[in-house]
């Protein structure tokens, strides 16, 4: 087990983005896997906030969470991103093959469902309007950019209002309530959580949808 680095005391992450989305009238979107050396501090410092509780990482120290992200680095099945706007990160961004998931336990997988977890940054200043929305569809546009992917499966906390309000403006249809089982593992731990499924289909004109 390493030993805790500061945020400052970190090297910039040299690696680069993998989707990059113009979104008109907001900024360029750029989405990068996430570097657990050099993101982990950003990443905490998000994570710890109240109001990410819903996240399930309240308590977690800064090793915990660089140990997290470490062992999400190591998995070809899950995948962890920052996104940024304008090279200022605003968001991390998680995917990951419904089928390797405890979410399999819950509903009829199919093929091409991808699973993801979204965590939007705090803001500085006054709100801007269509924020979200703008991430989302930058956030489509990356997903759906993969011809395997053909639906989206997303599964917040089911006391998260805030967070099943923005999937529903998405074009998320909502499914039913499920609870996610306890993951017990000596590389993770995830405690049972009650959960609201939604999904989103790849649109038509998508390499998904098209097929």
């Amino acid at each position: 087990m390493t030993s805790a680095m500061s945020p400052s005391a970190a090297s910039p992450s040299p690696r680069q983005p993998v989707h990059s989305h113009l979104v008109d009238g907001f900024g360029t979107v750029t989405v990068t896997p996430v570097d657990p050396a050099a993101d982990a501090g950003l990443i905490h410092g998000w994570v710890t906030q109240e109001r990410a509780r819903f996240w399930g990482m309240g308590e977690a120290g800064l090793e915990l969470v660089r140990e997290i992200y470490e062992d999400v680095d190591r998995r070809t099945t899950h995948h962890a991103f920052i996104v940024a706007l304008e090279g200022a990160p605003v968001a991390l961004f998680q995917t990951y093959e419904c089928e390797a998931d405890r979410v399999s336990e819950c509903y009829d997988v199919q093929p091409g469902d991808v699973g993801l977890h979204l965590l939007i940054a705090p803001g500085e200043g006054a709100p801007r309007t269509g924020f979200s929305a703008a991430l989302m569809t930058a956030f489509l546009s990356f997903v759906f950019s993969d011809p395997a992917a053909r639906r989206l499966v997303a599964e917040p906390d089911a006391r998260n209002a805030k967070a099943i309000a923005r999937l529903e403006r998405t074009g998320f249809v909502l499914g039913p309530e499920v609870v996610l089982p306890e993951v017990d593992l000596p590389e993770v731990y995830l405690p049972a959580k009650p959960a609201r499924l939604a999904f989103l289909s790849a649109p038509a004109s998508s390499p998904a949808g098209s097929r």
